[in-house]
């Protein structure tokens, strides 16, 4: 018998597609099981500031396809801080919330594990676009992320085919290059420019294009991470001015964040959600949500923040083999 009755759930960071599915499976599940659930808006900030209600499973009807999160999210200096910490405490005592399920990156992990140390059992669940959180290999947002990109990628083809452009496109991903790896396969770009390695732009931007050019291409596309050495701008510039090409920038920006989730995120999204209340109902504490060989399970929370994350050398290395 789980010591936990009432579970908290909020979503942190930066929104992602599958958010909604997350809170609708924590929801639903913990009620199945006899729990009661309460959803606190804005993240840390609200469980601050006592922005909190109590859902119920009609709360989370109609949710599942909708992106971004219902229950809001915001960064919380303030939380940052002892006196913050202390507040948001004394707030789940006034709300009886003997656990806190927390729904975003390893920022929003941070956070938890601040609060856990004040007594309060908390279970994370990895939702972010980016997919650069070490204990998992896989978070919620990141494929319906990768769709909205290819999307992108094949109406930009076709312009650039029909005035024989280079098409230069930045993604999202912080400081990790999980997307745009993915989707120059995905696109079949003839660059890839990725944080996690340095790039010499004659050698893996400019040769890539000539070659292209020599073999009879009408267009070209180079992937650029946004937290990488190079920016989108700048390395289309410099490619019109090697090559004579002319090369556009485009950096789609916050529109990899909306749009409904992919059936793939929806899932992952649910049946994460429903291993957090089972994870409680067991008794632990303190545990992140983990998806690794390709099975969901779970991990002490103190050890998934020392986990580090590499990017596939295999395909990186793909991706150039596949753009000759």
């Amino acid at each position: 018998m789980s010591s936990v009755r009432t579970i908290g759930v909020l979503t942190s960071g930066g929104d992602a597609p599958g958010m909604n599915a997350a809170i609708r499976s924590v929801v639903r599940t913990g009620l199945y099981y006899g729990f009661k659930v309460l959803g606190i808006r804005k993240g840390f900030n609200g469980l601050i500031n006592g922005d909190i209600e109590e859902l119920t499973a009609r709360s989370v009807g109609d949710i599942i396809h909708r992106g971004g999160t219902i229950l809001q999210t915001a960064r919380s200096p303030q939380f940052k801080t002892e006196e913050g910490l202390k507040k948001a405490m004394s707030m789940a005592k006034v709300f009886g919330i003997d656990a806190l399920v927390v729904i975003g990156g390893d920022g929003s992990y941070r956070g938890a594990r601040d609060i856990s140390k004040l007594g309060l059992n908390v279970i994370g669940i990895p939702g972010t676009i980016d997919n650069d959180i070490g204990c998992t290999d896989y978070t919620i947002g990141f494929d319906t992320a990768m769709n909205t990109v290819q999307d992108a990628i094949d109406k930009i083809r076709d312009t650039a085919y029909s005035h024989e452009r280079c098409s230069v496109l930045e993604v999202m991903g912080r400081h990790a290059g999980y997307i745009a790896v993915n989707v120059s396969i995905s696109g079949g770009a003839e660059a890839v420019v990725l944080p996690e390695k340095p790039f010499d732009m004659d050698t893996d931007v400019i040769k890539p294009i000539i070659e292209g050019r020599n073999r009879g291409k009408k267009h070209y596309l180079v992937i650029v991470a946004e937290g990488g050495e190079g920016k989108a701008i700048e390395i289309a510039k410099e490619i019109t001015e090697k090559t004579g090409i002319e090369a556009r920038a485009t950096i789609l920006g916050h529109i990899q964040r909306g749009g409904s989730p992919t059936v793939y995120d929806r899932v992952m999204a649910s049946q994460m959600g429903a291993k957090a209340v089972e994870v409680l109902m067991e008794n632990k504490r303190n545990r992140v949500i983990v998806f690794k060989d390709n099975q969901i399970g779970d991990m002490d929370l103190e050890e998934a923040l020392q986990v580090k994350k590499t990017i596939s050398e295999d395909l990186i290395q793909l991706s150039k083999i596949l753009a000759l």
